[in-house]
């Protein structure tokens, strides 16, 4: 594929709001994660959450919108001059020619939540002012993003698990490149709720302590929220881009709902496409973000795809023990730390991970191995791994 220019990206997660914050808790090594704590949810994990989402409530011509997933979108579009840039955009294309694409694996589920606990106690009716057709509905969170932009080009949401916000890269570059639109908004926003942290629970997947990706005591997941969103425009029109969307590849092993399959085929078929989609060789490549989630097989089957295509000298990190696994919202929230490392030209250290697992041949790079250093590097890989076999491999680099 001809590479697509990125001009404006950003993100919110548990590091912060905004590249600038996100970046120097990278460079501090500084995890976001916490003893749960949110709305009631007794259990013994830790989570990545965003705080002080209250202040971004919806109100007057979108309030019909408002929910803990769509406040978090508020707060990412008002992150490093994003809507007003992208808004510029959309008056110079039209606003018929910029896509909006956006991945959730939730969406609003925290606000169906609460219709359920205010529901009537005689007839189970739902309350009347909860418009969930805005807020629960998972296009509600591309509908809003496209509304409050003035966006009116293709609109639709991903959901493929946690290679939802990696997906819209690819689903963007195809649209701009048949010529159905001349740019899109793409990204991703996920938000905690009770429906996940009990969901991964009882698949017995959440660990009790921070998540340690790749670690040879790591005992699972920790749960996190975030969002991101990015703009890619056509190629004649990125002058002012300083990263670009070189490549992406896409696979679906549907080996288990919920586990990967061992050898990490699935892994691997999507890192393949990606590099042939980009045009580059495995050695062209200058760092992984893994997808990492701290699981036992979902770290194995990764590691073993990541060896079988570029052997065991890669500098890889995992991200996921600073912001948490954002689920729908992992690929764009693990984006923005690859561009952010492109940019600034260093490597993200896995935090958490102090023993790395013998069994894992790749190069994790731990406070041991690395620390967080500056590295020439121009080109990264983002992978993003979703249930059912749903797997998206992205490659970017600098212009």
């Amino acid at each position: 594929m001809k590479p697509i220019g990125m001009t404006h990206y950003t993100a919110v997660n548990a590091l912060g709001y905004g590249n600038a914050a996100i970046l120097k808790s990278l460079q501090e090594q500084r995890m976001g994660l916490t003893p749960c704590d949110f709305n009631g949810a007794a259990l013994n994990t830790y989570i990545g959450k965003v705080d002080d989402l209250p202040s971004y409530a919806l109100t007057d011509q979108y309030a019909k919108y408002d929910c803990r997933n769509n406040r978090l979108a508020n707060a990412v579009l008002l992150q490093d001059g994003f809507a007003d840039a992208v808004c510029q955009k959309i008056k110079q294309y039209g606003a018929t020619r910029v896509a909006v694409i956006i991945g959730t694996s939730t969406s609003g589920v925290e606000e169906l939540e609460q219709s359920y606990r205010l529901r009537d106690p005689v007839t189970g009716r739902l309350p009347t002012e909860k418009q969930l057709q805005y807020t629960y509905n998972l296009f509600s969170i591309s509908d809003y993003i496209a509304t409050r932009l003035g966006a009116e080009g293709p609109c639709y949401t991903v959901s493929t698990a946690c290679s939802s916000s990696a997906k819209v890269f690819a689903v963007a570059a195809r649209l701009i490149q048949s010529g159905l639109c001349d740019a899109a908004v793409v990204g991703g926003v996920d938000t905690l709720c009770l429906n996940t942290l009990h969901g991964f629970n009882s698949l017995q997947l959440l660990s009790e302590q921070p998540c340690q990706p790749f670690d040879k005591h790591r005992k699972g997941v920790s749960i996190g929220e975030g969002g991101g969103l990015a703009f890619l425009e056509k190629e004649s029109n990125t002058s002012n881009a300083k990263v670009m969307l070189m490549g992406y590849g896409e696979s679906t092993d549907a080996y288990h709902m919920s586990s990967p399959c061992p050898d990490g085929r699935g892994a691997a078929a999507s890192m393949s496409k990606a590099l042939q989609s980009s045009g580059l060789g495995a050695d062209q490549i200058d760092y992984i973000n893994l997808h990492g989630t701290g699981s036992d097989i979902n770290d194995s089957s990764e590691a073993n795809a990541v060896f079988n295509i570029f052997g065991g000298t890669m500098p890889a990190t995992a991200t996921k023990g600073y912001t948490g696994h954002t689920l729908g919202a992992a690929g764009i929230t693990e984006t923005v730390i690859s561009l952010l490392s492109l940019e600034n030209q260093f490597l993200p250290v896995t935090v958490n991970t102090e023993i790395v697992d013998p069994k894992v041949t790749i190069n994790i790079q731990t406070r041991d191995v690395a620390g967080s250093f500056a590295a020439p590097i121009k080109t990264v890989m983002s992978n993003s791994f979703g249930f059912g076999g749903n797997n998206c491999s992205l490659v970017f680099g600098l212009l």
